[in-house]
């Protein structure tokens, strides 16, 4: 096919605006796979015409930008990026250009995960934690120094009292980002692509209160600055020692057979992780040897990245239904010839909102390209439009809710359809009940939603009072109900009676309200009657809901329409005549010898708090935190991800404690 200039002016357009769409608003178009062979056409044109080459053309620059509203920071060393492949043979090509440019053979080289996240710099000074950049365009970046503050697996001291400067990558794990899409899609809002857009959103909002919220982590591989190291691989134990989060896998690898043998072994393993990965880094792992290699402009000529296909499967869809959620959004899903797929069979994928839909057409009878990320289930990538029927229609979102049949509506801003009947309409019924007696809100075992479906269907549960009443007979009814299964949700109703306040307000399921804003609302009120006294005001300037810190007006208002509601106000006072006793925290106990004047150092991940609100309750009764492990501390509290001040707990005989024996103490 002739290429004309024009042709090459496109394409390098094309390029940009994918560039922007990944980088800038995290909002992707393409796959990563479909990218990168765009710009391999744009580099063979290139090479054909070096004459035709862009000033600003996407392989002359790296496709991220800083972002407005933070600050700019000149990166101390060059932070590149790395030329990436899908091939074996240029894979073979890159060792045969470092074995016969290096001063040494055989070369040995480092090989570890590519992390499917957001690439950042962290800078120690005197042994504290000073500024976090990110790449930007590989010279400037932007000062992210407070949003990364609020990552709990990044030490803010170290022993190391040198300057040091490190590279890591941001990321949000499969379960975090699960939880976060279903909160957005709850609220009508669009949902992120992947757990890769999710960080990189998350890293540049403004409020560092939502930053803790999204519960990013952060892994280290490298050290920019020089640090007395001869090899790559030994950076990993070093930052290790240091207390930093590494990568989980790496090998040092001799031969091309070895290389390709460590990167089959993470293919293998790559869906039992609980974070994205696209593929294996590759570099020389002899550190002066890199540095006498150097770069080009945009990328290091002592390393590259080898990428895994996506997991990927063609399909057909057979149907698409619409599930209707809790709060009355409507969902559509693809129901699938089912398909095998990275260890397990496929037969729906989320097809996310109407807008998802009509952006890539997808309809009914579509031969359909599915692809398992970190979402819950599956999504459709892309079309083939080559074997698309040509009897075939758009779709089209139900006028009328498939449910309850009440007519829909979408609010202006939203991209959810919702289903406005939330008292009468089943399916949100169910849904608000399941909800009620799961782990996050009152963690009533041994009663899913297939259980709970079957309870509805007798009409032994309408509202959640109803479970509180449910007798043996009619549990002897249910499908699979015999002596030891009644007995043992019986037992299990009857424990979650004893609930603390938080877990009881996510059980309400009250809109825009999570795990961080229940824990506020209770300690701020104290018990569940002050708040429903809350919903007996008005909603004015001197409404207590409008002085927490932390709680902007939309929630306020959010939580002041729910305790104004009677029938809310009725449903919760059943709920407290039947023996549900929502119980606040134990605040501060000076004689409580497990806190008083205790010193705790936190360390690791935690999925039910964020650090901060961890904190804020050993505070409340009377321990103190530090950063550091030492013998005057009394207690670590270790999450995922703990490190070696775990390592070092665990040396000097402190007491380790887990966030569910945490969860015990302070309840």
């Amino acid at each position: 096919m002739h290429m004309t200039y024009q042709d090459y002016q496109d394409l390098a357009a094309e390029i940009a605006k994918h560039n922007k769409k990944y980088f800038v608003e995290h909002t992707p178009e393409i796959s990563d796979e479909e990218f990168d062979q765009l710009l391999y056409k744009l580099q063979h044109i290139e090479t054909l015409h070096p004459e035709w080459i862009l000033a600003d053309s996407p392989t002359q620059r790296i496709g991220e930008e800083t972002t407005k509203g933070f600050k700019s920071v000149a990166h101390n060393v060059p932070m590149l990026s790395l030329a990436n492949t899908y091939s074996k043979d240029e894979v073979t090509d890159f060792l045969t250009r470092i074995q016969k440019n290096a001063r040494h053979y055989p070369c040995a080289f480092s090989c570890e995960l590519k992390m499917d996240g957001i690439a950042i710099s962290a800078t120690y000074e005197n042994g504290v934690f000073v500024k976090g950049v990110t790449r930007g365009d590989g010279k400037i970046g932007d000062d992210i120094t407070a949003n990364l503050m609020q990552i709990a697996s990044l030490p803010r001291t170290i022993s190391d009292q040198s300057f040091l400067e490190i590279r890591g990558e941001v990321f949000m794990r499969h379960a975090v980002f699960s939880a976060l899409n279903q909160e957005k899609e709850a609220e009508g809002e669009e949902l992120w692509a992947n757990p890769r857009n999710a960080a990189a959103g998350s890293l540049k909002l403004i409020d560092q209160r939502e930053v803790a919220a999204r519960q990013l982590s952060i892994v280290f591989y490298g050290i920019a600055t020089e640090g007395g190291l001869e090899t790559q691989s030994a950076c990993h134990d070093y930052l290790k020692g240091l207390g930093f989060p590494i990568l989980e896998w790496h090998k040092v690898c001799h031969s091309l057979d070895e290389i390709m043998a460590f990167a089959e072994e993470i293919r293998k393993i790559r869906e039992t992780l609980e974070y994205d990965i696209d593929g294996v880094v590759v570099k020389l792992n002899d550190l002066s040897e890199q540095k006498r290699l150097g770069n080009t402009n945009k990328h290091p000529r002592w390393a590259i990245a080898y990428k895994f296909a996506p997991l990927q499967a063609k399909t057909r869809i057979l149907d698409i239904t619409v599930q209707v959620g809790r709060t009355g959004t409507l969902t559509p899903v693809a129901e699938l010839k089912a398909v095998f797929l990275a260890g397990s069979t496929i037969a729906r994928a989320t097809l996310h909102n109407e807008d998802e839909i009509g952006k890539k057409d997808i309809r009914v009878g579509d031969v359909v390209t599915i692809e398992k990320g970190g979402d819950v289930i599956p999504k459709v990538v892309s079309v083939d439009f080559v074997q698309r029927n040509h009897n075939s229609s758009p779709w089209q979102m139900p006028t009328h809710c498939p449910s309850c049949g009440s007519p829909v509506l979408r609010l202006e801003g939203e991209v959810a359809v919702r289903c406005p009947n939330s008292t009468g309409c089943p399916a949100q019924s169910l849904k608000r009940l399941s909800y009620f007696a799961s782990r996050p809100a009152m963690d009533i075992d041994h009663l899913g939603e297939k259980v709970m479906e079957q309870l509805v269907l007798k009409g032994f549960v309408k509202e959640p009072a109803d479970i509180f009443r449910l007798k043996e007979d009619q549990l002897f009814q249910l499908d699979g109900f015999k002596k030891k299964s009644v007995d043992n949700l019986i037992k299990s109703i009857e424990k979650a009676k004893d609930v603390s306040l938080d877990h009881f307000l996510m059980a309400l399921g009250i809109r825009h309200v999570g795990a961080g804003t229940a824990l506020l609302l209770a300690n701020k009120f104290g018990s569940i009657q002050a708040l429903m006294d809350v919903g007996t005001l008005t909603f004015s300037d001197d409404n207590p809901l409008l002085k927490i810190d932390g709680i902007g007006e939309i929630v306020s208002q959010s939580v002041f329409d729910y305790f104004f509601n009677a029938d809310n106000r009725r449903q919760i006072e059943d709920l407290l005549a039947l023996g549900v006793s929502p119980r606040q925290r134990e605040m501060i106990v000076h004689d409580n010898p497990f806190f008083k004047d205790k010193v705790f150092v936190l360390t690791g991940t935690l999925h039910r708090y964020t650090r901060q609100a961890a904190s804020a309750l050993i505070k409340e009764r009377g321990g103190k935190i530090t950063s550091a492990v030492s013998k005057s501390t009394d207690f670590l509290l270790a999450g995922t991800e703990a490190g070696s001040k775990l390592d070092k707990a665990k040396a000097l005989g402190i007491k380790v404690l887990t966030e569910d024996e945490f969860i015990a103490l302070i309840s």
